[in-house]
């Protein structure tokens, strides 16, 4: 499939302000008739001087044509930018609402094998880079090719060989930029990846801040910002000391029209093949010739840093979707959750080797195995968040595949053991689970999963802001607010994968004493690493190494599964081991 342009992207992102570059353009292009008009008054100035005209209202009378049209191309400038800002600022907006859209329809895993810092640094700084260049390049871009050429033209007109010695110097120029060119290649995308790595590590370090401290990783981690820090600025540097002569010779030379004008245009005056009104009209029109050419030129610059960040964003928006029908065809029965013959693979590694399972609605269904199993993996399938490779997942008998995104995970709640928070109240962030819940609604929910005492106590209660992903709460805390958000959505499935990891024995245990009453007829999937709090589901399923171990109630596992055996007497003495650490 060929790929999309440029320009077809900026007009999509653009959307119904994408008629404003085309006004912009034509602003510009009136713009430009009228700064070459001045030029034009100019040269019958000079002329008129030369043929010995004092008539000083004649003069008066041109400058002030000259002074209104200056007037004329400065609002015609300024109508012409504010269009093309206002277009701009559309697309930007357009290409931020996309991707956070995208990441919303692509498989997880997608997002998750890149780092969190890469998608933030495109999002926001590098997205907002292109301002200046969507913005000021359709007017001013326009401006500065269409008024040299308009000028050429005109001297032309004059003498096609004064016209041709404006090139001279620009030769000189180009050839000084084709080693600049030359010398800069992969300079660019170097840089790129180079501020990437640095981006990506300054993410990293501060996020890891509290762990690097614990540690006492201060030195190595901040030693590995500094190299990233390093190896960005020595691509900068060594790009600009190769580029610096052949740029120089470029910027020296290439607006150089008088070099060939005034040489050859004298011998033309001496030959009597140009006259002397004519040679002073081209002198001064090649004075203006070359400059705005140069300041087009500069642009490639911010032209080869836009093709670059929108590459960055097409790959993201080219990414597969999880194909799923707009409309629902089949309307699912019930809530039953099954699987047949599952397989998933994760970074090239099968990492599930056909998964059968069958949770009926209504059922509580624990899902247990050593660490890397595929636990979690498995909820994640079932949730939709990753597509399965082979064999399938029906709700209600209806593979979920054939069901809407949106209608699907309206039936699901689930709760992950990395839980995020956004940073604004207590309330707000329970209220998420259901849009329009009443206090009430919100304040039963959070009594129910055990909270409301421990939010009561909260500086605020209810209205306490949790900071940065849930940063003023603890991570017990955080995991109870998001298990009550969960409730409050009252959807069908509930899978709770892992969600009171960071609970202690008595909270646990409260949070799964309420979630039994919230979910009655429900169907509750459970993922836990303290098996004492699954010993009353009606099906447990063993996983090791993608595989499935065994199934069965926790009386019929203890006698036929060895390995479920084995993690349940670690896990007894596990507990014994808190009970003598408590009373001693």
């Amino acid at each position: 499939m060929k790929k999309r342009g440029l320009l077809s992207w900026v007009l999509e992102f653009a959307g119904r302000k994408r008629g404003y570059f085309g006004g912009s353009v034509i602003l510009a292009l009136f713009g430009v008739a009228a700064s070459f008009v001045p030029y034009l008054i100019i040269a019958k100035i000079v002329e008129q001087l030369l043929l010995g005209n004092r008539a000083w209202n004649y003069y008066l009378k041109e400058v002030l044509w000259m002074g209104i049209f200056w007037v004329i191309r400065m609002t015609l400038h300024s109508f012409s930018t504010a269009m093309s800002h206002a277009a701009t600022f559309t697309v930007l907006g357009g290409i931020r609402k996309q991707l956070c859209e995208k990441l919303s329809r692509i498989p997880l895993g997608s997002v998750l094998d890149d780092n969190s810092g890469s998608y933030k640094n495109i999002i926001v700084e590098r997205v907002d880079s292109m301002e200046t260049t969507l913005a000021h390049i359709v007017p001013e871009f326009t401006a500065n090719i269409l008024l040299p050429i308009i000028m050429f033209i005109y001297i032309l007109t004059i003498d096609w060989r004064l016209g041709l010695a404006n090139f001279v110097g620009a030769g000189i120029g180009l050839i000084f930029m084709a080693v600049m060119m030359y010398k800069s290649r992969g300079g660019y995308e170097l840089s790129v990846q180079k501020t990437k790595k640095l981006n990506d590590t300054a993410v990293e370090y501060i996020n890891g801040i509290e762990v690097i401290k614990a540690f006492g990783k201060t030195g190595s981690s901040y030693e590995k910002f500094v190299v990233a820090a390093r190896e960005g600025a020595d691509v900068f540097i060594d790009w600009m000391r190769r580029c610096i002569w052949p740029q120089s010779g470029t910027m020296s030379f290439l607006p150089a029209t008088f070099l060939g004008v005034l040489p050859i245009g004298l011998l033309l005056v001496r030959s009597d093949m140009l006259s002397p009104e004519g040679f002073i009209t081209g002198i001064i029109l090649s004075a203006g010739l070359i400059t705005p050419l140069v300041v087009a030129f500069s642009y490639t610059d911010d032209l080869l840093k836009m093709g670059t960040i929108f590459g960055e964003v097409t790959e993201i928006l080219e990414r597969e979707d999880m194909v799923r029908p707009v409309q629902i065809t089949k309307k699912p029965m019930g809530s039953d959750v099954r699987l047949s013959d599952v397989r998933f693979t994760y970074k090239d590694k099968e990492v599930l080797h056909g998964i059968n399972m069958e949770i009926r609605q209504g059922e509580v269904a624990a899902i247990v195995g050593p660490s890397g199993s595929g636990k979690s993996t498995i909820a994640r399938l079932i949730d939709s968040l990753w597509d399965v490779d082979s064999g399938s997942i029906t709700y209600g008998g209806v593979n979920i595949k054939g069901l809407p995104l949106n209608y699907y995970m309206g039936q699901i709640a689930y709760v992950a053991q990395d839980n995020y928070l956004f940073d604004m109240s207590v309330k707000e962030n329970i209220r998420l689970g259901r849009a329009g819940a009443t206090d009430e609604d919100v304040i039963n929910a959070a009594k129910a999963t055990g909270c409301h005492e421990f939010i009561l106590g909260l500086e605020n209660g209810y209205d306490t802001i949790v900071g940065g992903a849930g940063g003023h709460l603890s991570g017990g805390e955080q995991q109870r607010i998001c298990i009550a958000r969960a409730m409050l959505k009252d959807a069908p499935v509930v899978i709770l994968d892992e969600a009171t990891a960071y609970s202690d024995p008595e909270n646990e245990a409260l949070v799964q004493s309420s979630v039994a009453k919230l979910v009655k007829d429900r169907t509750l999937i459970v993922i836990a690493h303290r098996l004492s709090t699954i010993v009353d589901a009606d099906k447990i399923f063993v996983i090791r190494d993608g595989n499935m171990e065994a199934q069965g109630t926790h009386e019929e596992l203890l006698g036929s599964c060895a390995l479920y055996a084995k993690m349940w007497e670690a896990h007894s003495m596990a507990k014994d081991s808190d009970k003598e650490a408590t009373y001693a």
